[in-house]
């Protein structure tokens, strides 16, 4: 068994920024495991690189269960397999959420991790070149920045926003955090710019950085209630790898919780069901898991309407009147989406909203003990009827924007939902996942929460979490953004608190 100071497994956003600022000191060994490969393919690149990958290869093809809300549908929920993880495959917004999603945390009792608190290390992350440098990033390692390629489809879309009353803001990020706005790209020159990208492939040469790829952890290694190392197949065969200090697990909202729920942390029944020794009575392990909601409405056009990237990096943060952060997200995609029972249009586009601010909770839970099978997902879509009400309210928001006169040159008809009579079920029927899953081993100090504000998990000595599942509640956009910042501050409250000789 080969030893380390530090075993970070996963090797996505979360997992390149610790293992990268861990192995800023020499004297500590560092190994980053990854479940994908260390190189994607030449398409990863490229801001539209999901349909045009080889899926097999490089993203996690995760399936929920049937969802009551949605007409029983089961939902497509990809995740990318390889170093960077999703911030390979995403649609590279960099985008924060609402200063009061990050307040509702300490709030409710995630303490240290207020807007405030968490401003310098979202600084930290980026380097975004003429903004308010009191608010943003001006050496970081994520270049971002709006696009440079404009287009009419984005120029129209951003006309129609403001006919509705959206006012542009000029950075989304910063002070006005609501109303129209032109996205941030992780990038440069229209290039992708992933976690990995971005920290880890820099700093690759240094001795003390360890990389094992292709490389699935099975289980945690605990022993009298401390977490050791852990255990991986590679190329078939069995490893082990210890930590002197700590294990920090950034596989992801999915795979953290499944990890922890393998290795015996989590709710003591459940575990037992499936046959899993029980290490850490964790009721909290894998609940509070949500996601946000997005659903089509779709305009025949008499000319194609075309965006730069297959989506328009135009968006607009609005409220329903629910939420004090804005609780709905507008985006347009340059394709019309195909609706069961709706003749798809020749030329046309698609206004998508998204509910951001979602009261519906799930769960993910083992299928077995087997650390082979996928877990059993379960988000509970559309379950709380708020969410039902917020939905429908952002429907109407979204069809008042494309009634716009903006639209008008390209001849645009609504299509779907278009006469239709039922909404509600035009929603569960057309609802699908944003790419958003977050929260099933949140931060708190009560008896659901899995991990402290320090991110260690309660009850198992030298065992953290560090990714997009220790949030208490989801940010009202995008999370790739907050999922940096976590990282970043993980890192520096593991080096706050590592033995000094």
């Amino acid at each position: 068994m080969t030893a380390y100071d530090y075993v970070v497994v996963g090797g996505g956003t979360a997992g390149c920024v610790v293992a990268a600022r861990l192995s800023e000191d020499p004297a500590a060994e560092v190994l980053l495991v990854e479940a994908g490969s260390a190189i994607g393919p030449p398409a990863l690149r490229r801001p539209v690189a999901l349909p045009l990958l080889p899926a097999k290869d490089i993203v996690w093809s995760r399936w929920t269960t049937p969802q009551s809300g949605t007409l029983s549908r089961s939902h497509h929920w990809p995740g990318g397999r390889v170093l960077g993880g999703s911030s390979s495959i995403n649609a590279m917004m960099h985008v924060r959420g609402h200063r009061a999603v990050y307040d509702g945390w300490a709030d409710d009792g995630a303490k240290g991790w207020s807007y405030s608190e968490l401003l310098p290390y979202f600084r930290r992350t980026e380097t975004a070149m003429g903004r308010n440098p009191a608010l943003r990033g001006v050496i970081g390692p994520v270049w971002a920045a709006p696009t440079t390629r404009l287009d009419h489809g984005s120029s129209t879309f951003l006309d129609a926003l403001t006919e509705a009353g959206h006012e542009l803001t000029d950075d989304i990020n910063g002070e006005r955090r609501h109303g129209a706005f032109w996205c941030d790209l992780a990038g440069a020159g229209g290039r992708r710019q992933s976690a990995a990208d971005a920290y880890l492939v820099p700093v690759l040469d240094r001795p003390n950085l360890h990389l094992a790829t292709e490389a699935s952890v099975n289980r945690l290694l605990i022993e009298r209630g401390r977490c050791t190392g852990v255990e991986f197949t590679s190329l078939g065969t069995v490893e082990h790898a210890e930590a002197r200090g700590e294990v920090i697990v950034t596989a992801g909202t999915v795979a953290s919780a499944h990890l922890l729920l393998l290795s015996g942390i989590g709710p003591a029944a459940h575990l037992r069901d499936v046959g899993v020794a029980v290490r850490a009575d964790l009721p909290g392990v894998g609940a509070n898991l949500h996601d946000h909601l997005q659903c089509p409405v779709v305009y025949e056009t008499g000319r194609q309407l075309i965006t730069s990237h297959g989506f328009s990096t135009v968006s607009a943060l609005t409220h329903t009147g629910a939420t004090a952060a804005p609780d709905v997200q507008l985006m347009l995609l340059d394709a019309p989406a195909d609706i069961e029972d709706v003749q798809t249009p020749e030329y046309g586009h698609t206004l998508a909203f998204a509910h951001t601010a979602p009261a519906s909770r799930g769960t993910v839970r083992l299928r077995s003990a087997n650390p082979g099978r996928l877990p059993l997902i379960d988000p509970n879509y559309l379950a709380d009827s708020g969410d039902v009400s917020a939905m429908l309210a952002a429907l109407g928001i979204a069809r008042d924007i494309g009634r716009m006169p903006a639209w008008r040159p390209w001849g645009a008809r609504e299509t779907a939902p278009g006469t239709a009579n039922d909404l509600v079920t035009y929603i569960r029927g057309n609802a699908a996942t944003f790419h958003n899953p977050v929260g099933t081993c949140r931060i708190g100090m009560d008896d659901l929460a899995v991990v402290d504000p320090d991110l260690r998990v309660h009850g198992i000595d030298g065992l953290r979490v560090a990714d997009a599942s220790v949030m208490p509640s989801i940010p009202n956009t995008g999370v790739n953004a907050t999922v940096l910042a976590i990282a970043e501050r993980a890192a520096d409250t593991i080096r706050r608190d590592a033995p000094r000789p």
